[in-house]
């Protein structure tokens, strides 16, 4: 009878052990997730900075070219539908991810990141074209400006491509593991993060600034 009491308990304490780890995995995540949510607010602190930095220089053209005469509207919506098509795929990828195709999760984050690299690279055309025109950023304190928080979300773009090609070697790698859900939901934030501030660009120092 003692045997069996042993049994019993040994079979239980198994049991007892894989839920705390359950427990423990499932904290890990909410903690990560709690962990990027701060970095976001810290984030938008930065360019909440940055856009009342370009709010008080934004007219200091020093006799330099105006926004009028720079900005060319119809590139800077072919550039902002880039960017806005690249969320909706990325909506798709998470679609995918949550039924469990990686395939299509895969394909769906390669086609956000070509839209990705399409929006950074007729930024930087935009910008070569402005320097070229000797409207590079140490012309005024408005282009200074305009450079600063353009080139700041601009770079940000760029870490979010980046870090969407790790993310296909990850899940080439492992698959739709919990662990790369969770970064995948972080990517998520950030990307779409990263539009809102794009919509915020686009209306507050290209559109406001050509109607100026």
């Amino acid at each position: 009878m003692s045997g069996g009491a042993v049994t019993a308990e040994g079979a239980a304490n198994p049991t007892f052990y894989q839920v705390e780890a359950e427990d423990h995995h499932h904290e890990t995540g909410g903690a990560t997730l709690l962990g990027f949510w701060i970095y976001l607010m810290s984030d938008a602190l930065i360019f909440a900075t940055l856009f009342a930095t370009y709010g008080v220089l934004g007219t200091g053209y020093a006799g330099g070219p105006t926004p009028r005469e720079l900005f060319e509207l119809p590139l800077v919506a072919v550039n902002t539908s880039m960017l806005l098509f690249s969320s909706i795929t990325y909506g798709f990828a998470m679609l995918a991810m949550e039924r469990g195709k990686l395939r299509q999760t895969q394909v769906w984050l390669l086609v956000t990141a070509l839209f990705g690299m399409a929006f950074v690279g007729i930024e930087l055309k935009e910008f070569a074209g402005l320097i070229a025109e000797g409207a590079g950023p140490d012309r005024s304190a408005f282009l200074s400006a305009f450079f600063t928080l353009v080139g700041t979300h601009g770079a940000h773009v760029t870490f979010g491509i980046l870090w969407i090609g790790i993310m296909l070697v990850q899940l080439a790698q492992r698959g739709l593991i919990p662990e790369n859900k969770r970064r995948l939901l972080c990517l998520s934030l950030f990307w779409h993060f990263l539009d809102v501030i794009w919509i915020g660009v686009f209306t507050f120092v290209y559109l406001m600034g050509v109607l100026r």
